[in-house]
This record gives C-alpha cells, sequence and structure tokens, in this order.
C-alpha cells in the first residue's frame, strides 16, 4: 500500500487565481498536503466557464479539473464590508497568498502585500504577472500566448522565410506555475529558518526566457541566431538535430555525427558534407541532403535501424499515439476522478515521484463556494454573518 504523502500538511494558502499559472501553481502544493483555499467571485472563477477544444464533462470545464484538486472552494465578493473583512481574516490566518491577477489589482482591493502584513507579518506573498509588478508594462494583460509572442518562444521555432509558429500548448503558464511553486517552496523554508515572510513574484517574461535558456544566453553573448530554412529543431545545433520525415510519418534525430548516421542508413558517404566543422555552418544543406535517405525507411524501421548504432532518436507521435507509448503507459500519468456531475474524469497526477510516499487525491475540484460555510465557520464568523456572506 502506498503511504500519502503530506509534506505541506499544516500549510495554509490563500489562492486568489485564475485562468491556469496561479491554480498549476498550488494546485503542486495541495498534493502535497497544503490546505489551499480558493477563493472565488459568484459566479465562480473563470476557468470554470471555459474548456480547451470545448471539452466539458456534463457541464463541468476540463480545464477547471485539471488544475484546482486537493483544493477548498470559498466564494467571496471582496468589494463588500464582509467579504473583505472574510479575506483578511483568510490571511490572517494563512501561511501564503498566492494571486496572479494583474499588478495592482490586490492593492485596489485592500488585499496587497502590505494590507497583508498588517494581519500576518511574517506572510508569504507570491505574485505572478506578465511583465512584473514594477515594471511600466505592468498594466499589459500577461497572457501565455502574448508571452510567446514577446519573448521570442514563436519566432524560435518558426522556420526562415515561414510565419512564426507558437507552442502547441501553454509552456509558459505552466513552467510560470512550476517556478512560482518553487518561490514559495523556497520562501517557506527561509521563514522557517529565520522567521521572516516575504514577497515573492514570477514575471511571464522571466519564465520564458528561462524556459529558453539557451538560445537567450547565447544571443547575449553574441551570437546571431538564425532560423533554419530546413527542419533543423532549433536556431542553435548542428546538423542532422531536427524533424525528418519517413515513408510513412516523423522521426527526430538529436545529435550525432552526420558519417555515423549515414553509416546507420546503409548509404554511402556525403563526401564533403560529413565534416563535423561544418556541421553547423552548412547544417540547411547537410539536412537536405539526409531527408531523402532518411525518407526511404518507415518509422519504425528507422527507429530500429538508429537505436541499433545508439543514435539518439524517437519517433513524432500524435498524443494519441503517446499515451498508448508503452514508456508513457509504464509512468501511469494518469489520476482518475470519480465527479458527481462530470462522472469519470482522468487528470495527470502530480508530476514528481517521491521515495518516501505518493501525493493523494483527497478532494475533488470543488464546486463553486463548496467550502464557504465550512471555512467562514473556521475564521470565526457567526452563523448570521455567515448566511449574509453566502447570500452576497
Amino acid at each position: 500500500m502506498t503511504t500519502p504523502l503530506r509534506t505541506l500538511e499544516g500549510v495554509r494558502i490563500a489562492a486568489f487565481t485564475q485562468f491556469l499559472l496561479g491554480p498549476a501553481a498550488v494546485q503542486h502544493l495541495a498534493d502535497l498536503g497544503a490546505d489551499v483555499v480558493k477563493v472565488e467571485a459568484p459566479a465562480g472563477a473563470w476557468e470554470r466557464h471555459w474548456a480547451g477544444a470545448e471539452t466539458f464533462r456534463n457541464g463541468v470545464s476540463t480545464f477547471f479539473m485539471l488544475a484546482n484538486r486537493n483544493q477548498r472552494s470559498l466564494v467571496l465578493d471582496l468589494k463588500s464590508e464582509l467579504g473583505h473583512e472574510a479575506a483578511l481574516r483568510l490571511i490572517a490566518k494563512s501561511d501564503v497568498v498566492v494571486a496572479n491577477f494583474r499588478p495592482g489589482a490586490m492593492e485596489r482591493l485592500g488585499l496587497g502585500y502590505e494590507a497583508a502584513r498588517k494581519v500576518r507579518p511574517d506572510i508569504i506573498y507570491a505574485t505572478a504577472s506578465g511583465y512584473g509588478s514594477d515594471s511600466p508594462f505592468r498594466d499589459l494583460p500577461g497572457q501565455d500566448l502574448l508571452i510567446q509572442g514577446l519573448s521570442g518562444v514563436a519566432w524560435l521555432t518558426g522556420r526562415a522565410g515561414q510565419d512564426p509558429v507558437v507552442a502547441g500548448a501553454a509552456v509558459i503558464d505552466q513552467h510560470g506555475g512550476a517556478l512560482l511553486a518553487m518561490g514559495i517552496l523556497a520562501a517557506l523554508f527561509h521563514r522557517e529558518r529565520t522567521g521572516e515572510g516575504q514577497r515573492l513574484e514570477v514575471a511571464m517574461v522571466q519564465a520564458a526566457f528561462d524556459l529558453m535558456i539557451e538560445p537567450v544566453v547565447y544571443a547575449a553573448n553574441g551570437a546571431k541566431l538564425e532560423r533554419p530554412s530546413e527542419e533543423i529543431a532549433d536556431t542553435f545545433h548542428s546538423a542532422p538535430y531536427g524533424v525528418y520525415r519517413t515513408a510513412d510519418g516523423h522521426a527526430v534525430i538529436s545529435m550525432t555525427p552526420v558519417k555515423t548516421l549515414v553509416e546507420a542508413l546503409g548509404e554511402p558517404p556525403l563526401t564533403g558534407l560529413d565534416d563535423p566543422s561544418i556541421a553547423f555552418s552548412r547544417r540547411d544543406e547537410i539536412r537536405s541532403a539526409l531527408g531523402p535517405l532518411v525518407a526511404r525507411h518507415s518509422t519504425a524501421d528507422l527507429i530500429e535501424r538508429l537505436r541499433a548504432h545508439h543514435i539518439w532518436c524517437a519517433p513524432v507521435q500524435t498524443i494519441d499515439q503517446a499515451l498508448a507509448d508503452p514508456a508513457v503507459r509504464h509512468l501511469d500519468p494518469f489520476l482518475e476522478m470519480e465527479h458527481p456531475r462530470a462522472g469519470k474524469v482522468k487528470a495527470l497526477r502530480h508530476p514528481v515521484r517521491y521515495g518516501a510516499g505518493e501525493p493523494e487525491l483527497r478532494r475533488l475540484p470543488p464546486e463553486v463556494g463548496e467550502q464557504s460555510r465550512e471555512i467562514l465557520g473556521e475564521l470565526g464568523f457567526s452563523d448570521e454573518d455567515v448566511a449574509r456572506i453566502a447570500s452576497a
């Protein structure tokens, strides 16, 4: 029997979160045992009303379901007197505040860092936004697609002479959420050592640069990055690194000498193109020469041949194919939730494996305000005030 892992049991987090970055961050911590209280408007969080590819299960958003488990929902009208008081009481009894509204929004509600410090001097106040709270661009929307464009992610992914290509997933939101969770854990450890709380923040632009650490640092140190015209995977690797068409699909081939690859394919040498010293400067030309040789093989045959020669390679798969892949199935990446309205819903497990135990599903993603009365009671509100707050 697996031992439940509750490393953060006893840590309370007041989550003023929306969309993906904020909920993803606190879900990492909720999975580890933290008591996350998700504060929602009476109409419910934005992510309850939208789902990618319109994937609703009996009216329940899978977008909400994928990043809000192990949390409790508290509905508050933060602009009302009682709602504001309840939020401050929650903060006073919390270890961490997490918010990913635009900078200034929490301050306008009277719930910013200084207000939080007055009721909880050692509070850890964690925020995320597009550009950072002190940026002259702080009021611009910070959304994954916009940051992919501004930061260079989309340009890096494109080909010379073609339009930029954005990543097929909200990679900056998800990476930003992981960075925010990491920062919160570091701040908790700092407070345990020193007794000091602090404010911390993640700017999505900086999260994007962290994702692109190689090309960004190369460019900052003088590299002139140019998008390849062939299917080289990026702006800075040498041939044959890239995506190749096969007889029945595609495969990716990583760092390997051109001579070794040609030998594995059973082809005669590419005279003049197998010199390692030209593998970067003439990478498009080399890629053009290799393409027809690779395309003679089925994907399965190609992968078998190349792996026999210890060449790094993999098939290019659809999501459905990836989910059926034995390497993925071995990891057992999904957990199944039995939701009272949505029925059986699959979600990804906590992404880290721990030797001391396994994060557990303690709570289903909550209904709007499902635990409001319970939480307000914990905060010391009378039954009368609880009823007034609930009816707001």
